[in-house]
């Protein structure tokens, strides 16, 4: 990972238009390939970005990243306070909570609430950024994989969409959709995740159990 502090303005160039006006900033190069853009508050959502895969070129000064789309995110640095790079190495990922490690366990054997004909590819599906928690077919054969939350909120959301960049460019299992499977899904991330294509799944942790039968919904 690449850390560089620096003032510097930022312009988007792509669907939409947007810019960022001079300022101290922290950027952010990941192995991954993408580039985004910090300010010290926002907690960790950047104020610009650009997701992999994509391209950095630097001359005089100025950082262009492309995306495939053919979008730019044009960097240019006034002042570079600091540049360092950093060997992270592999990241195990986020160890789930126990609500959360058992939801995945009784969803992955009892595939047939989300449908007829889903069947289990695999838990724990690996990727370069960590693994899925369940990949599987749908009933026409379609590969899914699905990220499960005791909390539905953005931050899941997002997760599973960088794992579908990745699985998209696979062609064995290319085309894969998304499922955001959660006990709560909150009404942010549910926007989100229809705006992405992502279906959502409100899960009930004793329906699942064999308890209740009526709860589970896919949206």
């Amino acid at each position: 990972m690449r850390l560089v502090i620096a003032r510097c303005s930022v312009d988007y160039a792509g669907r939409l238009s947007a810019h960022l006006p001079s300022a101290t900033r922290l950027i952010l190069v990941k192995a991954d390939g993408s580039v985004s853009v910090h300010a010290d508050d926002r907690a960790y959502k950047p104020l610009n970005w650009m997701s992999p895969p994509c391209s950095l070129k630097q001359a005089d000064g100025t950082w262009t990243v492309t995306n495939k789309a053919g979008e730019k995110l044009i960097i240019t640095l006034e002042e570079v306070l600091h540049d360092s790079s950093h060997e992270l190495g592999v990241d195990p990922g986020l160890v789930k909570d126990g609500v959360e490690a058992h939801l995945q366990e009784l969803l992955a054997d009892r595939m047939e609430v989300l449908g007829a004909g889903w069947t289990l590819i695999r838990r724990e599906y690996p990727t370069a950024i960590g693994p899925v928690d369940i990949l599987c077919r749908d009933s026409d054969g379609a590969t899914v994989a699905i990220e499960i939350k005791r909390r539905g909120e953005i931050d899941g959301v997002e997760q599973l969409t960088r794992y579908l960049e990745l699985l998209n460019r696979d062609p064995l299992l290319a085309p894969v959709k998304g499922v955001f499977a959660a006990q709560e899904i909150k009404p942010q991330a549910r926007v989100l995740a229809t705006d992405r294509g992502i279906g959502c799944v409100v899960l009930d942790y004793d329906e699942l159990r064999g308890i209740d039968d009526d709860k589970l919904k896919l949206f």
